[in-house]
């Protein structure tokens, strides 16, 4: 189809996975039916979520998810990425929801991918505790043993750095400690979990594993050498803190000697070879020195005592939630990918990619969809082996401490009656995915 830019989206190659994303905690409500998590906890606490909501009822994905399924099914992608609610799976017949979406998206030619884990800890867990991370292989083989004979890509963790820096290390999301580097542990446990999880998954005989990451450029804020520092510093934490060990087997510089136990023996589990590996892309970060007092960045507070000081990026439009709006930047992550890790680096597939704008109409978010999938095609272009793309997200849900007060979705969700409408988006990438399905020209 025609785009803004007056051309067509370039092709995409034959078997390419399109999808959208969600995750339970933000969509599926029914909370009395599941064990607690850390976020039903922190949620409680007044003060921690912007317009002092929770995720109870959310969407009510739980009591609707055949209405979402037909959503999925009229839009046309041919994957659908959710998360398997670890405190669902613990309570009485919680796997039984699962077993009946899995059937459902089955029927209507949509292919499941599950995440095992996307933030949602059961409340009696801890992420500084080792045993967690034994405690996820053990869900990973009930979740695997039940809908192992319908799915067949699994995803083990989402956002393992965001999860780390948001809510260990500077308190904003659940459990909502403030640690700074003390929450170290927590990214290792979270990455032992994973190699754990593959072998889970491979013991019951699964044959397409990957993680979801979060990657994005580092930009230094100058040429000088303080500010150049600085933005390393940055990206050791959120790109190579959490690809290095998946993929080389070892931990930047520096960073082995800060982590508990026997991290060379853990190393070989985390490093079990996977079969993709996952990117959420949103937008890069501008990084320079420190600046000695606290920053508020994107409704995060930066404390003054962090060696690093997050800027804005000027020069590019935002979305709402204040986010630049940098297509070039998913090109550039790929391709440095590509570049740092060589023959190590497993198929690419984006399993996150969206932004937050109000209303029906919502042009900027084509326009966004629209840039970005560009610039997805100019990394195949450089020889970055793509093999998928999901939008996040769906419908519009519980953006975490945010509240409901950011949309993400492909559909408008109103909260007070739960009613669904799909936006010009959802219309739009529509016809981008019936575009990519038409018989190509034999010349």
């Amino acid at each position: 189809m025609a785009t803004d830019a007056g051309t067509p989206i370039p092709r995409f190659p034959p078997g390419f996975l399109w999808g959208v994303s969600t995750s339970a905690h933000q969509i599926e409500g029914a909370a009395e039916l599941r064990e607690p998590s850390v976020w039903d906890v922190f949620t409680a606490e007044p003060g921690r979520v912007k317009d002092g909501s929770t995720a109870a009822v959310a969407c009510d994905h739980f009591h609707r998810h055949r209405e979402d399924v037909a959503l999925l099914a009229d839009l046309g992608v041919n994957a659908y990425r959710f998360s398997v609610s670890w405190p669902r799976v613990r309570s009485e017949g919680g796997l039984d929801f699962y077993d009946r979406l899995v059937d459902d998206l089955c029927a209507a030619g949509v292919r499941p991918v599950p995440t095992l884990f996307h933030w949602d800890l059961p409340a009696d867990l801890d992420w500084l505790d080792r045993d967690t991370a034994a405690r996820f292989a053990e869900h990973v083989a009930l979740v695997a043993g039940r809908l192992g004979d319908r799915v067949s890509r699994w995803i083990t963790l989402n956002e393992p750095a965001e999860h780390t820096l948001l809510g260990h290390a500077l308190g904003v999301h659940a459990p909502g400690r403030r640690l700074l580097f003390d929450a170290l542990p927590v990214a290792h446990h979270q990455l032992l979990a994973h190699g754990l999880a593959v072998r889970a998954l491979r013991a019951a005989g699964a044959t397409d594993i990957g993680v979801a990451n979060s990657h994005g450029p580092t930009w230094a804020a100058s040429t000088e050498a303080a500010d150049v520092e600085a933005a390393d510093f940055y990206d050791l934490l959120l790109n190579r803190l959490f690809a290095d060990p998946l993929l080389l087997g070892r931990y930047p510089d520096g960073i082995e000697a800060l982590l508990p136990g026997d991290v060379e023996a853990d190393l070989k589990v985390i490093a079990e070879p996977i079969d993709w590996y996952g990117v959420n892309y949103y937008a890069p970060t501008r990084v320079g020195a420190p600046r000695g007092t606290e920053i508020d960045f994107g409704g995060v507070t930066m404390p003054a005592e962090l060696p690093f000081s997050v800027r804005e990026i000027e020069g590019h439009p935002v979305t709402d939630f204040g986010w630049p709006v940098v297509p070039e930047g998913l090109t550039e992550v790929l391709t440095s990918f590509r570049d740092r890790y060589g023959d190590r680096l497993p198929p690419v597939v984006v399993t996150e990619n969206g932004c937050s704008y109000p209303g029906l109409d919502d042009q900027d978010r084509i326009a966004y969809l629209d840039g970005h999938l560009r610039a997805l095609h100019r990394a195949l272009e450089a020889g970055v082996d793509v093999r998928g793309y999901f939008v996040w997200s769906l419908l519009d849900n519980f953006e975490w401490a945010e509240g409901y007060a950011r949309r993400f979705g492909l559909v408008h969700v109103d909260f007070e009656t739960l009613e669904r409408t799909p936006k010009a988006s959802y219309a739009w990438f529509r016809e981008v995915l019936r575009a990519q399905r038409e018989p190509r020209d034999p010349r």
